[in-house]
């Protein structure tokens, strides 16, 4: 349990420092494969432009959730906010936002100005909300926003009132929600993941050992270890723009994701799809054990004729 002495305020006011991610071209085709790009066709016209371009490699396009990328570390930024004591091994992904705001360039330095966006006492845990923004440096342009949330076990219960703590900077009717219909879905997008996958999407940034050591996947409950929650969405949003956007991804404008359970290397991902205006409401489902697995919406700019 947290401990009672500490001022939450402390926490919602606190500066973090503007840190930086720089990327290249090659960044960008192994995020693409790590989320699957060109997994089940090498040639795919609508995949092959996140890592091939005919003209040289800096006119490959980015896909939208590569914005998930300029993020990576945040956890480490966690651990340092004043008086919030929680085990990063008991840390929980639990749902993502971005919000993009200018295409991609295939190449930059990005600037990452954070600041607290939600806190909320749970009693047996602390829900954290922490708001990215993210500007070209050389431009000095946003380039996108990035809210992710998280579930600190072990961290709530410092509430010195009743209702318990929570604190939320934006609006209310900002609230990310989504349901999904029951009708049959407008589109529906199957991929293989790898044996492999995990370890190939952690060359992007994220080494955490859950998804590439058995001991450590094991002591946390799961028979080996587990796909990156982020990378699922890579897949689902990447099959949105392939169906939905004719593969164009600067269609993206907005991506909200629930992980909702575990997926494990070499799994099926079914990602289905209801229209709804310019949202696209969606859910993927693991077909070997027939699970729900993320759940969540896109909305887009402009759709394509195709549609």
């Amino acid at each position: 349990m947290a401990d009672k002495s500490f001022d939450p305020q402390q926490i919602i006011s606190y500066e973090f420092p503007v840190t930086t991610f720089t990327y290249t071209e090659r960044d960008v085709a192994l995020y693409a494969l790590g989320v699957g790009a060109c997994g089940s066709d090498a040639v795919d016209e609508k995949e092959l432009k996140y890592v091939y371009h005919k003209d040289g490699q800096g006119f490959i396009k980015v896909l939208p959730t590569f914005a998930a990328l300029f993020i990576t570390g945040a956890t480490d930024t966690f651990a340092k906010l004043p008086g919030l004591k929680f085990d990063p091994n008991l840390l929980l992904h639990g749902q993502q936002y971005i919000e993009i705001h200018k295409p991609f360039p295939s190449s930059a330095c990005i600037e990452n100005r954070m600041e607290v966006a939600g806190l909320h006492d749970k009693g047996k845990a602390t829900i954290l909300e922490v708001e990215t923004k993210s500007y070209e440096k050389k431009s000095g342009e946003l380039l996108c926003m990035n809210r992710t949330t998280v579930y600190l076990r072990g961290a709530g219960g410092f509430s010195k009132s009743s209702p318990p703590y929570s604190y939320r900077k934006y609006p209310a009717n900002q609230v990310l929600t989504v349901k999904i219909p029951n009708s049959q879905p407008f589109a529906v997008q199957e991929d293989c993941t790898h044996q492999s996958q995990a370890l190939l999407y952690r060359l992007s940034g994220d080494y955490n050992p859950l998804h590439s050591d058995p001991v450590v996947a094991g002591a946390a409950g799961f028979s080996r270890p587990i796909l990156h929650g982020l990378c699922t969405l890579g897949f689902a949003v990447r099959a949105i723009v392939k169906r939905l956007c004719n593969g164009e991804p600067t269609l993206v404008k907005s991506i909200f994701g629930r992980f909702l359970l575990h997926v494990y290397p070499g799994e099926t991902l079914i990602t289905e799809m209801w229209l709804e205006s310019s949202k696209v409401l969606f859910q993927t489902k693991v077909r070997e054990r027939n699970k729900a697995v993320l759940s969540g919406y896109v909305v887009l700019g402009q759709l394509t004729s195709s549609l």
